[in-house]
C-alpha cells in the first residue's frame, strides 16, 4: 500500500503540527475541525509559528481545510486518518463510528492519545477494526522532536505496523520504537517519572528551583530548562492532568505511585491562574520593574517570587560520574535523582519492552536527553553504581547484571532502526583519537570527526581534529544536537581579558588554515550537519566539498550581533557563491551588496529550504529528513567519487571604493532612521571593507588568501575595541545580543 492522502481530525497544536509535517513531506492532507473557520485559523498558525512547523511557505499548498460535517466524505479515499481530538473517550468513539463506517478498506486508523490506552480506545471496534487500528503518538513540536511511538497489541496486523513504522522513518523522519500498550507507553513512562522524581527530591534536600534546574540539565545530558522550567514550558495544568491519568492507570505497587501526586503548590498555582509559560507564569515568572524585565523563581519557603539566581556548577562537559562524586548537595541530589530513575526505568525490563535500548532511544528522541537511563548506568559504571546503591528492590535486570559481574553491558544506540548511525558504527571503532573538543573515529575506507564541547563550538583542538582527519576521505558529523554554534567565544574572551590578541589571531588564521585544506585537499570532505550551523560552524559547511544536510537544520553568518565580521572564509565564499550569478554579470556590485546584506543583518535559514535564496548550501547539496540517514547519505557520496578532484582556487574581482560607497549609503540612511548604533556602524564600515575587496578595483584580481587576510584584519580590529568586547560578554551572560 501507499499513503497518498491523509485526513487529521482536530486542528488542535498536535492536530496542526501532525497536519504541517505531512505537508514537509509533500503528502496531501485535510485538515478538519468542529468549523473549517476553526481548522483555517489553524493553518494560518502554522504559517505564523515560532521556530516555524514548514520547511518553508509554500508547503502549506499540501494543506485543505474542511469541517467535519460537511467535508467527513474525504475519510472515504483516504490512505491514513489520524484522530487528535480532545482527550474525551466519547468524543473519541464518536469520530471512531464515523471513520470506520466510512473508511476505504485496509486504510490505517490512528490516534495521538498521549494517555488513553489502546484497549479503551478501541473496545467497541470490530476485530476486523481492530487490525488496522494503532495509536500513533506524536511528540510536540512534531516537525523537531524525532520521537514517534506507535502503540499496538495482539490485535493488530503486523504488516499494517511495519508498513506505517517504515514509511513514518523514511518519509517523516522519524525516529519510530513501536511499543506494547502500556500507561504512558515508553517516552512519557520514564520521563515523567524522571520529572516528578527531580521535583520531589529537591523539595526533600530544600534545594532551590534553580539549584534543581541547574543539576537537572545540562550536567545530566539533559537540556537547560531542567525540571522546573520544563513544567512551565509545557503547562502546569497539563502535566497535572498527566499525571492524573498515571495514577488511575498504573497498579498502586508502582514506584510511580510515590511521586505522582507532585508538590502541594501544584494545585495553588493552578487555580491562581500560574499555570506556567502560557499563563502568569510558573514556578518562573517575568515581572517588570523600572521598565526591566526581570526572571523571578518560587521560593518555597516563603511563598514568594524573587530575583533569579543563576547556580554555575562549574562544569563544562556531561560526566555523571564526578556529578554523583561531588561533596555537597548537588552531588547527593544527581544521585538520588539518577540513580532512582536507574532503578524505575530498569523495573520495567521485560514488561513494557524487551530492548532496554527503546527506554533509552524514547529519552534521547522525545525528551532531548544526550543518553538514556541504561547509557547513564554504563557512564557511571557497573561497579560504582552498585557499590553506591543501598537496595535493589527485587529488580530481576539489575541483579541479574550484578549476578554476572559486567564491567560493561550496553549493546548499541538505534537498535529501533536498520539504519547504520552514527550511534550503532562508532561503538565498535577500535582505532580512535580524542582531544578536549573533538574525537577522531577512524575506519578503512573513511574517517568521521565529531565535536565533543558545549553546543560543540569551535576551538584549536577542534581544528587539529580536523587537520588530521583528512588522509582518508572525511565525514564531520555529530551525534549530538547541534553540528556547531560557532566558534568557542569564552575561548576567545579568555585570551582578551589577558590583552592577548596575538593568541586570537593565531587562532583564526589556524581556523582559516584548516577551512581552506578542507576545501582543497586531495580527499572529500562531507559535513553532515543537523540543528545550529551558525558562524564559524557554517563557514565550515561552507568550505566543504559536499554537505548532505538534515531538515532541522539553522543556519547563518551570524557575527556582527556579538560585533565581529566572519573570519574562517564566510564572507569569501558566500561572496564567491553570489558572483556566479546572472545578476552580478549586470552588475559588478551585486554579489557584494547582496551578501551585505545577509551577513550585516545575521540572516539565518530554519531549514535547507529556507537557505536556498541565502546560498548558504550551494546546489550540489542534499536534504535529509530523517536524521538517522545523515551518515550511509554521507557515505554514498563518498562511495560516488573515489575518484575525486578537489576544486580550483578561486580568484575575485571586486571594485572596491565603488561598493563600499553603496554600503556606506546604506549605512548612514539605517543611522539616520535610528536603526544602527554608533557601535554598529563601525561593524557595518568593517564589512563593507571585506566585501568590496578592500583597496582594489575591478580590473585587479585578487586571491582567496587576499579576502581571508581582510576578514582577519576586519575581525581583530572589531575585537580589540571595548564595544565589541562589550556585546560579547552580554551575549555570553544573557544568551541575548546588546544593541549598541
Amino acid at each position: 500500500m501507499n499513503i497518498n492522502k491523509v485526513v487529521v481530525i482536530g486542528s488542535g497544536t498536535m492536530g496542526s503540527g501532525i497536519a504541517a509535517h505531512l505537508c514537509n513531506a509533500n503528502i496531501p492532507v485535510v485538515l478538519l475541525d468542529l468549523k473549517t473557520e476553526i481548522a483555517e485559523k489553524a493553518k494560518e498558525r502554522i504559517l505564523k509559528s515560532r521556530p516555524p512547523l514548514l520547511f518553508e511557505q509554500s508547503k502549506i499548498n499540501s494543506l485543505t481545510t474542511g469541517n467535519i460535517s460537511d467535508d467527513f466524505d474525504n475519510v472515504s479515499n483516504a490512505d491514513w486518518i489520524i484522530e487528535a481530538v480532545v482527550e474525551r473517550i466519547d468524543i473519541k468513539h464518536k469520530i471512531y463510528d464515523q471513520i470506520f463506517s466510512r473508511r476505504k478498506k485496509d486504510s490505517i486508523v490512528s490516534s495521538n492519545t498521549s494517555t488513553i490506552p489502546l484497549k479503551v480506545l478501541s473496545q467497541k471496534l470490530t476485530t476486523s477494526d481492530k487490525k488496522d487500528f494503532c495509536i500513533t503518538h506524536f511528540f510536540n513540536p512534531v516537525r523537531y522532536m524525532g520521537l514517534l511511538e506507535i502503540v499496538k497489541d495482539f490485535s493488530n496486523d503486523q504488516k499494517k505496523i511495519d508498513f506505517l513504522k517504515n514509511f513514518c522513518e523514511s518519509e517523516l523522519g522519524k525516529g519510530v520504537i513501536v511499543c506494547g500498550d502500556t500507561p504512558g507507553f515508553l517516552g512519557n513512562r520514564i520521563g515523567v517519572y524522571a520529572m516528578q522524581i527531580a521535583m520531589t527530591e529537591a523539595i526533600k534536600m530544600n534545594l532551590s528551583i534553580e539549584e534543581a534546574d541547574a543539576v537537572f540539565g545540562r550536567p545530566m545530558g539533559i537540556p537547560k530548562t531542567g525540571v522546573f522550567a520544563l513544567y512551565d514550558l509545557i503547562g502546569i495544568d497539563l502535566m497535572a492532568d498527566v499525571l492524573k491519568s498515571f495514577k488511575k492507570e498504573l497498579s498502586q505497587n508502582d514506584e510511580f505511585q510515590k511521586v505522582v501526586e507532585g508538590i502541594p503548590i501544584i494545585k495553588k498555582l493552578i487555580e491562581t491562574g500560574y499555570t506556567g509559560r502560557k499563563g502568569k507564569g510558573g514556578f518562573y515568572r517575568i515581572n517588570k520593574s523600572e521598565g526591566k524585565k526581570i526572571l523571578e523563581a518560587l521560593n518555597f519557603d516563603k511563598n514568594k517570587y524573587f530575583p533569579s539566581k543563576k547556580i554555575d556548577l562549574k562544569i563544562d562537559k556531561v560526566n555523571l560520574l564526578e556529578l554523583i562524586n561531588r561533596d555537597d548537595k548537588y552531588g547527593k541530589y544527581a544521585w538520588s535523582v539518577i540513580s532512582k530513575i536507574i532503578l524505575y526505568s530498569s523495573s520495567l525490563v521485560p514488561q513494557i519492552t524487551k530492548e532496554y535500548n527503546d527506554i533509552d532511544e524514547a529519552l534521547r528522541l522525545g525528551f532531548n536527553w544526550s543518553m538514556g537511563p541504561f547509557e547513564m548506568l554504563e557512564a557511571i559504571g557497573l561497579d560504582n553504581f552498585f557499590s553506591k546503591i543501598e537496595k535493589l528492590n527485587n529488580n530481576p535486570f539489575l541483579e541479574d547484571l550484578k549476578k554476572k559481574n559486567l564491567r560493561k553491558f550496553y549493546d548499541q544506540r538505534q537498535k529501533y532502526t536498520s539504519i547504520e548511525t552514527l550511534g550503532k558504527i562508532k561503538k565498535f571503532v577500535t582505532n580512535t583519537e580524542k582531544n578536549k573538543s573533538a574525537e577522531i573515529f577512524r575506519f578503512k575506507d573513511f574517517n568521521i570527526v565529531e565535536f565533543t564541547t558545549k553546543a560543540n563550538a569551535l576551538d584549536y583542538s577542534s581544528m587539529d581534529a580536523l587537520m588530521k582527519s583528512t588522509d582518508k576521505p572525511l565525514i564531520i558529523i555529530n551525534e549530538s544536537m547541534q553540528f556547531s554554534a560557532g566558534v568557542n567565544l569564552n575561548y576567545v574572551m579568555d585570551f582578551v581579558y589577558k590583552k592577548d590578541f596575538k593568541s586570537v589571531e593565531k587562532f583564526i588564521k589556524y581556523f582559516q588554515q584548516t577551512c581552506k585544506h578542507l576545501k582543497y585537499c586531495k580527499n572529500p570532505v562531507v559535513s553532515a550537519p543537523s540543528g545550529l550551523a551558525l558562524g564559524g560552524g557554517e563557514e565550515v559547511l561552507l568550505q566543504s566539498n559536499y554537505v548532505v544536510s538534515h531538515t532541522n537544520i539553522v543556519m547563518g553568518l551570524v557575527e556582527t550581533i556579538v560585533g565581529l565580521v566572519p573570519a574562517g572564509g564566510g564572507c569569501k565564499e558566500l561572496l564567491w557563491r553570489w558572483l556566479q550569478t546572472n545578476e552580478n554579470k549586470k552588475d559588478p556590485d551585486y554579489a557584494s551588496l547582496k551578501v551585505f546584506d545577509i551577513i550585516g543583518y545575521a540572516k539565518t535559514a530554519t531549514s535547507p529550504q529556507e537557505s536556498n535564496p541565502l546560498k548558504f548550501l550551494d546546489s550540489n547539496h542534499e536534504v535529509i529528513i530523517n536524521r538517522n540517514n545523515l551518515l550511509p547519505a554521507a557515505r554514498r557520496f563518498i562511495e560516488k567519487n573515489k575518484n575525486f578532484t578537489p576544486p580550483k582556487e578561486c580568484t575575485f574581482k571586486l571594485s572596491g571604493d565603488q561598493a563600499r560607497k553603496k554600503m556606506h549609503k546604506i549605512l548612514d540612511d539605517l543611522y539616520d532612521n535610528k536603526k544602527l548604533l554608533d557601535h554598529g556602524m563601525e561593524v557595518g564600515k568593517e564589512l563593507a571593507y571585506v566585501l568590496s575587496g578592500g583597496d582594489t578595483n575591478l580590473n585587479k584580481e585578487i586571491s582567496e588568501d587576499y579576502m581571508y587576510k581582510l576578514e582577519l584584519d576586519s575581525f581583530m580590529k572589531l575585537l580589540e575595541t571595548e564595544n565589541t568586547q562589550k556585546r560579547i560578554i552580554h551575549t555570553l551572560k544573557t544568551g541575548k545580543p546588546l544593541i549598541n
